[in-house]
């Protein structure tokens, strides 16, 4: 049997113009390019063929007479009029998904995918240990970056909920303190404080330390207090990731700076608190307000209410 296809609908507007109501296909063909930043790219995602997707964005660019993209070769860049269209798109997007979890949520959630980003997987598989064994049908993916990262992750719908060592005031989010966490630093084996427990933040006055990238909150915590101490250290260099800053210490390049709960004993490794400073972070759970009441979302939340600390 010949399967049904229902055309563009067209109905009589004002003095014989035609409204033309758009194809949701169109939309949703031009928001995958946007997303993968390419037509193949694009066909590989909705699973349709390439000559289709151009097809269905080419119909939107003809009809209204408007350029979508800026053809790269096989890359894309979004127009300046793409980009209004892209925002929308993506709020369209999330709707969709939030119907699908009505749906999934009345039938106790047999299907469905909760995205989060994270700066490290330490609070967050505490979260989802118990979120997965309350809904073990659903789809769990964790991606790990730092905080502003993720932050660009959360405000551009690419995750659903965030769990960030700390964050600023911003109307769009909704922030909920989980715990803190007070940062140590750590030393090689073999370095001359290895066999103290603590040390004073003036200690640090001049000393070779390993930093994380710019972005990084546990950077951002750490200088913070030593400017308040007015302690200036020797930065040997910035590594974007604690596992690289673990290795460089074992290796006697430096002192490193991690959260208490971060740090993995080693035994090339010592880790000493600071005893005359307030240095932490805060730990955050972050959703965007607008996408607080999402069925899945607001289930997650509700265990990390559960599970927190302060």
């Amino acid at each position: 049997m010949e399967k049904y296809s229902a055309p563009n609908t067209a109905f009589p507007g004002p003095q014989g113009s035609l409204f033309v109501q758009v194809s949701y296909n169109q939309i949703r063909s031009f928001h995958a390019v946007a997303s993968a930043g390419g037509f193949t790219a694009a066909s590989k995602v909705l699973h349709v063929g390439q000559p289709t997707i151009t097809g269905q964005v080419q119909a939107l660019e003809s009809f209204y007479g408007v350029e979508l993209f800026h053809r790269r070769g096989r890359r894309v860049e979004l127009t300046e009029t793409g980009r209004e269209l892209f925002a929308v798109t993506q709020h369209m997007e999330i709707l969709e998904k939030e119907a699908q979890e009505v749906l999934q949520s009345a039938g106790g959630f047999k299907s469905g995918h909760l995205r989060i980003g994270a700066v490290g997987p330490f609070h967050v598989t505490e979260m989802l240990a118990v979120f997965h064994e309350r809904y073990p049908d659903l789809k769990i993916t964790v991606t790990v970056r730092n905080s502003h990262e993720i932050l660009e992750s959360l405000l551009g719908f690419e995750v659903d909920a965030a769990v960030l060592s700390q964050t600023e005031e911003d109307p769009r989010l909704l922030a909920i303190p989980f715990c803190h966490e007070p940062l140590v630093v750590f030393v090689h084996a073999e370095h001359p404080w290895a066999e103290r427990d603590s040390l004073k933040i003036e200690e640090l006055e001049g000393q070779p330390v390993i930093l994380r990238e710019p972005g990084s909150e546990t950077r951002l915590a750490f200088e913070n207090a030593l400017t308040q101490a007015g302690v200036k250290i020797s930065p040997v260099m910035e590594i974007g990731s604690r596992e690289a800053v673990w290795l460089a210490v074992a290796r006697g390049l430096g002192i490193g700076v991690v959260s208490e709960q971060e740090f993995v004993a080693h035994p090339d490794l010592r880790k000493l608190s600071l005893n005359d400073a307030d240095v932490h972070t805060t730990a955050h759970v972050v959703c965007l307000r607008e996408r607080r009441n999402s069925r899945m979302i607001h289930a997650f939340l509700e265990i990390v209410e559960k599970l927190r600390k302060i």
